[in-house]
C-alpha cells in the first residue's frame, strides 16, 4: 500500500479550508485516510498552517510520499528539515543534540520572518488607511471652497442687480 500526504478540502465554496493527512494512495480525495496530521487555511494573510511536525516526519520515515502543495506546506513548517536532519542522525553525521539545536535555530528564524510579514502587514494597512483619509480631507476642502464660492457668487449676484437698477434710475431721472 503506497502512502500519500495530501490535502483534503473542507470548508464552504469560495473558503476553502484544508486538512493534510496521510492517506492511501488508491482513496479519494476526500476520503478515508489513516491519520489527520494537521491544517491548511489559506484564507488568512499569511495564510495559516497547523501542523503536527512529528507526526509528519513519521510518516515521512515509513515512506509516504507528499504531494507538491503538501510538501510545500511540510517545507514551511519544517517537517522536511526535520526529516532531513533526523536521516543525518541515522547515518552519524550529526548527534540528536545538534539536530535538534539546528531545528530549534531555525524555527527561530522561521518565526521571525513571519512576524515581520505580519508587522508589514499592518504597518502597509495603516498607512493605506492614512493616505485615504488625507485624500478624503483633500476631495472635502475642495468642496467647502466650491460650496463658498457659490455662495459669495449668489450674494454677488443679487447686489449687482440692485446695484444696475439703482443707477437705471438714476439715468431716467438724470434724462
Amino acid at each position: 500500500m503506497s502512502v500519500k500526504i495530501r490535502l483534503q478540502r473542507h470548508g464552504k465554496k469560495g473558503k476553502p479550508f484544508y486538512w493534510v493527512v496521510a492517506a492511501d494512495a488508491r482513496a479519494k480525495r476526500d476520503g478515508k485516510f489513516l491519520e489527520k496530521i494537521g491544517t491548511y487555511n489559506p484564507n488568512t494573510n499569511p495564510a495559516t498552517v497547523e501542523l503536527d511536525v512529528d507526526a509528519a516526519v513519521k510518516w515521512l520515515f515509513n515512506g509516504a510520499q507528499p504531494t507538491d502543495t503538501a510538501r510545500t506546506l511540510l517545507s514551511y513548517k519544517g517537517a522536511m528539515l526535520k526529516h532531513h536532519l533526523q536521516g543525518g542522525v541515522k547515518k552519524g553525521a550529526l548527534t540528536q543534540e545538534q539536530a535538534d539545536a539546528k531545528f530549534a535555530a531555525w524555527l527561530e528564524e522561521k518565526a521571525a520572518k513571519i512576524n515581520a510579514k505580519k508587522e508589514g502587514l499592518s504597518s502597509s494597512k495603516a498607512a493605506d488607511k492614512a493616505a485615504r483619509l488625507a485624500a478624503e480631507k483633500e476631495v472635502n476642502a475642495k468642496r467647502a471652497a466650491a460650496a463658498q464660492a457659490k455662495a459669495a457668487e449668489a450674494q454677488a449676484a443679487p447686489a449687482e442687480e440692485t446695484a444696475e437698477a439703482t443707477e437705471e434710475s438714476n439715468e431716467e431721472t438724470q434724462a
